[in-house]
């Protein structure tokens, strides 16, 4: 019985030919991500954004009456409602900010939610109320500085261990990877508004680690071809270390995509956001361990003599009497 070969064993694709036009695209997604980031925003979930977190379902209704609720709900006193469809259109996410009395009151807190929770049901008595969420303003900002570090140790600390492990230069192109990576998937939640939430963070913490993953199996074919094949052009040398990784990295990601995909179809609503960062982490992972991690070291100076211990002063002398001896 053959095994499945997803790359033949002589493939031989010339990646880094298109380099510089594959760079620009990706500083161009990457720009794109943060503008979006920072004129849209992201759509923060109550963990981070505090308040109260409704959700509810029109049980009968094909869709739910979101602007009435946003009349209903704002009439109460507790500020401009943010009513969002959430899953299904007869689901909906409604969050309210909390009065500053409310915020170290558990009762207050739960009196306003009974309270919001009783307006909808009366004026829509075949609503079912799924969960109510509360959140303090001090705790959600200690939450998002918290994930913000998370994820910013997480990135500093695997270039430096990159860079202890191999050069500089591959911690450079490690940290760049995984920002291109982070970028983008915050590009993502910018553009289509999806839910931003410490599952979200969770999300991009594993996806830092993939695409570590890959890029270290690739850098380290890399460093092995450069003791190998020290005169050969680095270009070269780069397609030929990503060619014999090619099989592994495709089969890692197909392997994962069989599993991330049935649940991003049919799971369930509630992991559709963090499954979606992954699947997205999945593709831009790969992506940019093949055209980002590997075309930067021709740009930061990786050659042939990278990886050659440097002979000092004491070393050369005693090799050159060794030589002196042994000559007749």
């Amino acid at each position: 019985m053959r095994l499945l070969k997803l790359i033949p064993d002589n493939t031989n694709i010339h990646f880094l030919r298109w380099r510089v036009p594959f760079y620009a695209v990706s500083l161009v997604l990457v720009v794109a991500s943060w503008t979006l980031v920072m004129v849209k925003g992201l759509n923060y979930g109550v963990d981070f954004a505090g308040g109260q977190e409704i959700t509810a379902t029109f049980v009968g209704d094909a869709e739910a009456p979101v602007a009435a609720l946003r009349e209903e709900v704002g009439k109460l006193g507790y500020g401009e409602p943010v009513i969002q469809r959430f899953g299904k259109p007869n689901e909906v996410s409604i969050r309210t900010k909390l009065p500053p009395e409310a915020e170290s009151n558990p009762g207050a807190a739960q009196a306003i939610a009974k309270k919001i929770t009783s307006t909808i049901k009366a004026a829509h008595p075949e609503v079912r109320i799924d969960g109510v969420d509360t959140v303090s303003g001090k705790v959600s900002s200690e939450f998002r500085d918290k994930a913000i570090y998370a994820l910013l140790a997480a990135m500093v600390a695997i270039s430096i261990y990159i860079w202890i492990r191999f050069e500089w230069q591959f911690g450079v192109g490690a940290l760049f990877s995984l920002f291109h990576d982070v970028s983008l998937t915050l590009g993502m939640f910018a553009l289509f508004q999806m839910e931003f939430s410490l599952q979200i963070i969770a999300a991009l913490l594993a996806l830092i680690g993939y695409s570590l993953n890959d890029t270290i199996v690739v850098y380290d074919r890399i460093r092995e071809d450069l003791k190998k094949f020290r005169k050969m052009p680095l270009p070269e040398l780069l397609d030929m270390s990503v060619n014999e990784t090619l099989a592994r990295t495709v089969m890692t990601s197909a392997s994962m995509l069989v599993a991330l995909i049935p649940l991003l179809l049919f799971g369930p609503e509630s992991l559709f956001g963090m499954v979606a960062a992954i699947t997205l982490g999945i593709f831009v992972g790969t992506y940019s361990s093949i055209y980002m991690a590997a075309p930067i070291l021709i740009w930061l100076g990786v050659s042939g003599d990278s990886f050659v211990k440097t002979e000092s002063e004491i070393d050369r002398q005693e090799r050159l009497a060794r030589e002196r001896s042994a000559r007749p």
